[in-house]
């Protein structure tokens, strides 16, 4: 009997020991949890809140909100464990390690990543607009994460990847209001410079969609190998741009033809040597 309470008296002492050694650690970690756990939800949620308030687009939101809270959490997780003791030096290089194999092997992927939440928070351009870049052309159909898909005027699909759109060119006909239009036509040698100067004028100033300010430009362009050419110039609203350029383009065929103005064309004399 006197042996067992010996034996109880030092495994209550043991127990009293540990608990005077590790009850503070503990006690403070799980504090530490509590208030860390808080502190990367509250995060999470200003982050929530921030990108709300600069319009990010909706299906980047709760991914970054996710992102970020997962983040913080994962950190208040090291922090607690390595206050209690648990070395976590050689865990973390383990990660570090297998998340560099990781991004090595998905380097293009996180790239495209990488470009579809640069685009969705800059937002160099949205749906609906008409861009061009990489080589293609057409109206942006939808921004995904990894890839813009768009849609060409002949109704074809273009899959480009975020990352290459992210990091090079674009223009983006859909940005400003108005656009200019510009055209080339052409007179033969002898005929009436002034007369074809104020055919385009009344042409330009009697459209509708052609806007007065700025005002219409035509002027002499080039004295070329077979023809005079004028540089014609005028502002219109984005979405009437084509619409002007065919109208012109036919109405000067016409117009000149009626006024006695000719638009020459490549001819070949052939000379036969008897």
């Amino acid at each position: 009997m006197e042996d067992q309470l010996k034996a109880g008296g030092e495994y209550l002492d043991t127990l009293i020991n540990l608990f005077v050694l590790w009850g503070p650690k503990l006690v403070g970690a799980i504090l530490a949890l509590v208030v860390g756990l808080y502190l990367a939800k509250a995060i999470s949620r200003m982050v929530g809140r921030a990108m709300d308030k600069k319009q990010v687009d909706p299906s980047l939101r709760p991914f970054m909100v996710s992102l970020v809270g997962t983040l913080l959490k994962v950190l208040v997780v090291i922090s607690v464990l390595g206050m209690v003791g648990i070395q976590m030096t050689s865990f973390i290089a383990i990660l570090g390690a297998a998340g560099l194999a990781v991004g090595m092997a998905l380097s293009g992927t996180l790239q495209n990543f990488a470009g579809g939440v640069i685009i969705l928070v800059f937002r160099p351009f949205k749906v609906g607009d008409y861009i061009e870049a990489q080589g293609y052309a057409g109206s942006v159909k939808e921004i995904q994460i990894f890839n813009t898909i768009l849609t060409t005027p002949d109704n074809k699909t273009i899959i480009i990847p975020n990352g290459g759109l992210s990091t090079s060119s674009m223009v983006n006909y859909s940005t400003e209001p108005r656009r200019r239009v510009d055209w080339t036509f052409g007179i033969a040698y002898g005929d009436d410079v002034d007369l074809a100067k104020k055919t385009l004028l009344d042409l330009l100033l009697g459209h509708d969609k052609v806007l007065k300010d700025p005002e219409p430009f035509v002027e002499v362009g080039a004295l070329a190998d077979s023809s005079v050419n004028f540089t014609v110039r005028a502002w219109v609203e984005s979405a009437d741009y084509w619409a002007v350029h065919f109208y012109m383009n036919k109405t000067v065929y016409k117009k000149f033809a009626e006024v006695g103005l000719n638009i020459p064309f490549p001819q070949m004399d052939v000379h036969l040597d008897k």
